[in-house]
């Protein structure tokens, strides 16, 4: 009897069977994992197929309703697409959502992201709808309210959009950018003025806030210059070294010249002055040797930079289309080759 259970006469056999134990469960464990991770690619793989091709509105519809995959998963995909410019998928995944009653939690999100893709994709008045419909239900809500601010400067409706001020303000939001630049806009667009008039205000405007700069002075360049350099404060001049850049040569103000070092090297490299041999910006002072090499061919263009989320652009805005921020605007000289208007070509 004693024979059959050696571990009461060895001690080992109970560390060994301890340790096959473990081996066991070990090996088990390792298998199942296996087995797991499997089985969840074989199910992501089968969800993902669905969309080797964008599925129909039917299929999304019958899909949705079947729930076995989860609003939040939907709403990935949904910004998928959009990321993607498919808009339209987008909009159909988020309309579905909202026809499903099991998301009335998320209804207000849903309809919010129903609206910021349709303004992406340019559908405003569709937009405005479903942002005056979540106000309507929720009229404290910041961002449907900034949004619907922006709709409103698309469609130029720029007294509608100074209204929507007015409860951003109440809701403790920053507007003082938005109320000169919407004033400012308004201002442009009024035809009863003529154009003494606009720049009377617009230099008020510049005096009292001592913003919008270039859309200022971007204006004033083209109808008053000779206003614009007895108004433009010399520290500023990097910001709309463009608007200086494409300046006639009657246009120029060469007292004023003389007096500001970044001027003197811009126009230096332009050619209509020969006051600097060099320059600390690269672009200007490549265009300086050159010139003094007797080499014509070289010119300036400009990039455009928004100095808060750094999108670059090749034309100029007033409100960044990204981030929607006002007054960001930087321009940035880029060599290029001269361009002959008489020959319509390239030097």
């Amino acid at each position: 009897m004693n024979t059959l259970f050696i571990e009461y006469r060895d001690p080992l056999f109970g560390i060994i069977v301890f340790f096959v134990i473990v081996f066991v469960i070990a090996l088990f464990s390792y298998w199942w994992g296996r087995f797991k991770a499997k089985d969840d690619h074989r199910h992501l793989d089968r969800f993902l197929s669905q969309f080797k091709t964008p599925p129909s509105q039917t299929e999304i519809k019958e899909l949705i309703s079947s729930s076995n995959i989860s609003s939040k998963s939907w709403l990935l995909l949904a910004d998928l697409y959009s990321q993607n410019g498919e808009y339209e998928k987008s909009i159909e995944i988020y309309h579905e959502l909202l026809a499903n009653k099991e998301n009335d939690v998320n209804k207000k999100e849903i309809m919010f992201l129903l609206g910021k893709t349709y303004f992406k994709a340019g559908f405003l008045e569709r937009s405005k709808n479903v942002f005056l419909e979540i106000l309507k239900a929720n009229p404290r809500t910041p961002q449907a309210l900034r949004y619907l601010l922006l709709i409103y400067e698309h469609l130029k409706d720029y007294k509608s959009a100074l209204n929507v001020l007015e409860p951003l303000d109440e809701l403790g939001e920053d507007v003082k950018s938005d109320k000169v630049y919407l004033e400012c806009i308004l201002l442009l667009n009024d035809f009863s003025l003529d154009e003494n008039e606009k720049i009377a205000k617009l230099l008020e405007i510049y005096k009292d806030h001592k913003r919008l700069t270039y859309l200022i002075f971007e204006y004033l360049f083209r109808k008053d210059p000779k206003s614009a350099w007895q108004h433009l404060d010399q520290s500023q001049c990097q910001r709309v070294s463009d608007l200086l850049w494409n300046l006639d040569k009657d246009s120029i103000d060469f007292d004023i010249i003389s007096q500001n070092v970044y001027l003197r090297e811009l126009f230096s490299a332009k050619g209509f002055i020969n006051m600097e041999r060099s320059s600390s910006v690269f672009e200007f002072d490549l265009l300086i040797n050159l010139k003094k090499s007797g080499y014509r061919g070289a010119a300036l263009t400009f990039e455009y930079i928004c100095k808060n989320c750094k999108q670059i652009y090749p034309f100029a805005f007033h409100r960044c289309p990204n981030c929607h921020s006002i007054d960001s605007v930087l321009s940035e000289p880029i060599i290029s080759r001269e361009y002959s208007e008489k020959n319509n070509s390239f030097q």
